[in-house]
């Protein structure tokens, strides 16, 4: 098993299947602090250092939303223009720094391995909440407890399954992070359904072959969904393209609709997407008339993002077997 107290969390090849058991076990004993049936300040006093040098919504306020949760504060900053590194300050620097600063940092950047590289400045641990077109951690492990929850739920587990994963493959760094921990599993099957040039890389293929899983390379939607328990959409991800004439070139070319889904998938697939989700009408690759539909797991998806943070600042940090410890009432309207 990992050993995580004190440990930076960078990629998933970190983890063996003992470590995500322990995780999604801490995950789960977050839930009622997350619905806010009870609440704990077992990191009252910690501070996180949330640094986020590349647009976000959910993974940035999770990150935040989670530490709050634990009873610790939050010390922001948002994009690099507004920090020293448009001063010249090197990324070993920031850390050296942050890390004075905060108890733990949770990093996101635009540029592949420069969370690695910041975490080479830091005494304390850090976090990739996304590093360019390379891995996305904490999303791949909600995306697995996500799986995991929603098969069990069905009376099917991840041991066998079969994925498909739909859209721009190539920078979509959440599909190559899923991937690489779906490796640990048997026998799942892939089927990799994107356009030619935005097929996932090699890399990422080779190490779920020698794995010894199944990989379907596919560009078309027709014959190819019917038997995917998950269907993992993902957006065209434009920021990452030479330029936004390249990026057009591949939006909208696989929208998943109620229609569509009705056509291609069985009744129990079920729908997962990182989000955000691309709603504009010339992308729309997840329509809303799939809102009504019980298979669309996209919120329960993102609603796991907050139990998955807490439990990683909760193991990191070392505070896992206090958190009942540190329990108060709460004393606020609570939505039911």
């Amino acid at each position: 098993m990992t050993q995580l107290e004190g440990s930076h969390i960078l990629s998933v090849n970190q983890f063996d299947l003992d470590t995500l058991h322990t995780i999604f076990s801490v995950a789960q004993r977050m839930q009622p602090y997350a619905l806010r049936e009870r609440r704990t300040r077992v990191l009252d006093g910690a501070i996180l250092g949330n640094l986020f040098f590349e647009p976000s919504t959910r993974t940035r306020v999770s990150f935040s939303t989670a530490f709050n949760l634990l009873g610790g504060n939050v010390a922001e900053t948002v994009g690099s223009g507004t920090s020293s590194l448009s001063k010249g300050e090197s990324l070993f620097d920031t850390a050296k720094m942050m890390a004075t600063y905060s108890d733990v940092i949770a990093m996101r950047h635009p540029e592949s391995f420069s969370v690695q590289d910041f975490s080479k400045g830091s005494c304390v641990p850090v976090i990739n909440g996304g590093d360019g077109s390379n891995e996305h951690p904490t999303q791949a492990l909600l995306d697995l407890f996500t799986i995991e929850k929603e098969l069990k739920g069905k009376h099917k587990d991840i041991n066998g399954m079969n994925i498909a994963m739909m859209g721009d493959l190539k920078y979509g760094r959440t599909v190559h992070s899923l991937s690489k921990l779906l490796s640990l599993y048997n026998d799942v099957t892939f089927t990799l359904l994107s356009p030619t040039e935005l097929q996932m890389p090699q890399h990422v293929v080779d190490q779920v072959v020698n794995a010894g899983h199944k990989v379907n390379i596919v560009d078309k939607i027709e014959g190819n969904l019917e038997n995917a328990d998950i269907l993992y959409q993902t957006r065209i991800q434009e920021e990452r393209f030479p330029s936004q004439d390249e990026a057009n070139k591949y939006r909208g070319q696989f929208r998943l609709n109620q229609r569509v889904y009705a056509q291609h998938c069985h009744q129990d697939t079920v729908i997962l997407h990182p989000l955000p989700r691309d709603s504009r009408p010339e992308a729309n690759e997840l329509n809303d008339d799939l809102n009504s539909n019980p298979n669309l797991a996209i919120f329960r998806q993102a609603d796991n993002g907050l139990l998955i943070r807490m439990a990683l600042f909760a193991l990191t940090l070392g505070v896992d077997s206090q958190l009942e410890q540190h329990e108060l009432p709460v004393n606020w309207y609570v939505r039911k």
